[in-house]
C-alpha cells in the first residue's frame, strides 16, 4: 500500500478524538479496528458493524499500525 493511498484513508486532526488517527470522514479510530481484528472479529463483521468503513480502510489501518511500529522499540511484556 502506498503512502498516498494511506493518507487518503487515515487522518489526524486535533479537533477529532484528540488527534488520534481515524478513518477519513468518520470518528472511527485506527486503534479500534486493530483491536477488533485482534479480538477475532472478522473483516466482514467489522464492515457490517461500521457501514461507513470500506475494505480499504481496514487495510489502511493495518498498514498504518505496521508503519508506526516499524521504527519503535519492542516492549517486552
Amino acid at each position: 500500500m502506498e503512502i498516498e493511498l494511506l493518507s487518503s484513508r487515515i487522518v489526524i486532526d486535533p479537533e477529532v478524538l484528540s488527534g488520534k488517527p481515524v478513518i477519513k470522514g468518520t470518528r472511527i479510530p485506527v486503534y479500534l479496528i486493530i483491536e477488533l481484528l485482534a479480538n477475532g472479529i472478522t473483516e466482514k463483521e467489522i464492515l457490517r458493524q461500521y457501514p461507513a468503513l470500506k475494505k480499504e480502510d481496514i487495510k489502511a489501518a493495518l498498514f498504518y499500525a505496521s508503519k508506526c511500529l516499524e521504527n519503535k522499540e519492542t516492549i517486552i511484556l
